[in-house]
């Protein structure tokens, strides 16, 4: 896992008035009680926080819009890197002091377990992945007074077979945040917290690579994907829900399906699930986030770039290419083979939309290697980049590593490259005035109180910029809207609606 999943915003969560259709008066066992989640960290996390929500919907609790009115208050903590963690516990004790009870589940959770308990007295509650099933339950003990023993952390790999074919049969009695559908029939296991025209949809959990600086496959567990008519099924509910694009998000998308054998395509399961995602009724466009470029094959580009419906648009976990950086990153790749695979992309869609995340100050890296960085970036083109600084995490190889690179060194590094980023994106999305494309509207005049707002092909949710439409008339939220770029600020880009026809031969 690269270093994304930290910088996506905080978000509180809210109900958006939709009943559950996993809801079962039989299953009441709290009535009356009322719960807020809290999300932190990025979009798996949504996901999960969702199918809390439809569980605890499920168990009887009523979801709260305000935490102030609940009765307890679940955080769903993001643990990846150290301002993450800052994040949740600061939400962790503001939760607190509303005077309600405070549960602490999620990543952070799973990883720290019983020690976050111990530093962290205000929580009533640390509660790791094999708790979920039995959330309602738990949290009806908590708000009774009664104590809940706090999770107790252990490596996730171990609870699956090494060999990916085997481990299908073996994930249905292992909790993996994200897969609860199977056993629930035609329902679906999840109520949106939202009303966003946009919605992400897991394809699969935890992940097989051992990059030396992330902890992530210790605690969200081996790489398990889901089964596509589990998945078709699901992006069906959220176009009944009024979702118009899905967000495919996974620890490495790449990986799916390379656990099902010959079934289902094997590690062509992607190309193929992508055009039945596309082909869901009520959806306009379907993203695919997170590839690995070692694992991006020339069929798998082919099928985003080329089928309709899916956003070209290409997520890439470079991290970084220098070689030699990249070797002891337990990664593959260089400047030069990843330059050949943004070539490829743009081989079939000119104007495809690539972002990356870069790590600098690895342990060991030079100022040639930071050249090499830059080299590649400025060759690149891309349309969005998120720079970090490396800093240790707990139980990574890199941990261990003696060559680190002094913080401010890694400070100067990370405004180096950010600056560059900050100049190459803006010029990338000059580049884009002229062309046409497709935005989705997400804010209408009326929430901006100026122009209305979305988001083009190019641009994934939070972190890669927006579309300003001008002179856009009554739109709608969702409604998806062929515009002109006419302009562009930073990576954001000024758009203006067209008439039909009004783009024919371009």
């Amino acid at each position: 896992m690269g270093a994304r999943g930290g910088a996506r915003a905080y978000r509180t969560a809210t109900l958006n008035g939709v009943p559950s259709p996993a809801t079962d008066p039989a299953l009441d066992s709290a009535p009356g009680r009322r719960v807020s989640l809290l999300t932190l960290g990025c979009a798996r996390n949504e996901v999960d926080s969702e199918e809390l929500a439809g569980r605890l919907a499920a168990g009887g609790w009523e979801l709260a819009e305000e935490p102030e009115s609940s009765d307890v208050i679940v955080v769903n903590t993001c643990g990846f890197v150290e301002s993450a963690k800052k994040d949740s516990v600061d939400t962790l004790l503001a939760a607190a002091d509303t005077g309600a009870k405070v549960v602490a589940v999620g990543c952070m959770a799973e990883r720290y377990g019983a020690e976050l308990a111990d530093s962290l007295p205000e929580a009533d509650a640390v509660l790791g992945f094999d708790h979920y099933p039995d959330l309602a339950e738990r949290l009806g003990d908590i708000v009774s007074g009664h104590q809940v023993a706090s999770h107790v952390p252990a490596d996730r790999r171990e609870l699956l077979p090494i060999s990916p074919v085997q481990r299908p049969a073996a994930a249905e009695d292992v909790t993996v945040p994200g897969h609860a559908q199977q056993g629930w029939g035609p329902r679906v296991l999840r109520t949106r917290l939202d009303d966003a025209p946009v919605a992400a949809l897991k394809i699969a959990s935890g992940c097989d690579r051992r990059c030396s600086f992330c902890a992530i496959p210790s605690f969200r567990g081996s790489f398990v994907s889901r089964k596509p008519a589990e998945i078709v099924a699901e992006a069906r509910w959220l176009a009944e829900q009024g979702v118009k694009e899905l967000f495919l998000v996974s620890e490495n998308s790449t990986s799916y399906g390379k656990d099902f054998g010959r079934e289902h395509g094997g590690t062509r399961a992607l190309e193929l699930l992508v055009p039945m995602l596309a082909g869901v009724e009520g959806i306009e466009r379907v993203r695919v986030s997170y590839l690995q470029p070692a694992e991006t094959r020339p069929g798998l580009v082919k099928v985003i770039a080329t089928t309709p419906g899916a956003a070209a648009y290409f997520d890439l976990s470079f991290q970084h290419s220098s070689e030699r950086v990249l070797r002891r990153m337990r990664r593959f790749g260089s400047t030069e083979s990843f330059l050949a695979l943004i070539e490829q992309i743009r081989g079939y869609t000119p104007d495809a939309g690539i972002r990356t995340n870069v790590i600098v100050g690895f342990p060991g890296e030079t100022e040639s290697d930071v050249d090499e960085l830059a080299r590649f970036l400025t060759e690149a083109r891309l349309d969005a980049v998120g720079v970090f600084g490396y800093s240790d995490e707990d139980g990574t190889e890199a941990e261990t590593f003696d060559d680190k690179v002094a913080e401010d060194v890694v400070a100067a590094r990370v405004a180096r490259i950010s600056a560059l980023v900050e100049e190459l994106t803006s010029q990338r999305a000059e580049e884009r005035i002229g062309e046409f494309v497709d935005v989705l509207v997400e804010r209408t005049a009326e929430e901006t109180g100026d122009d209305p707002a979305g988001r083009a092909a190019h641009q994934a949710p939070e972190v890669d910029g927006e579309c300003v439409l001008l002179d856009a008339g009554e739109v709608v939220r969702g409604q998806l809207v062929r515009c002109e770029v006419v302009d562009s600020a930073g990576v954001d880009l000024i758009v203006r609606p067209v008439a039909p026809g009004e783009d024919a031969g371009r």
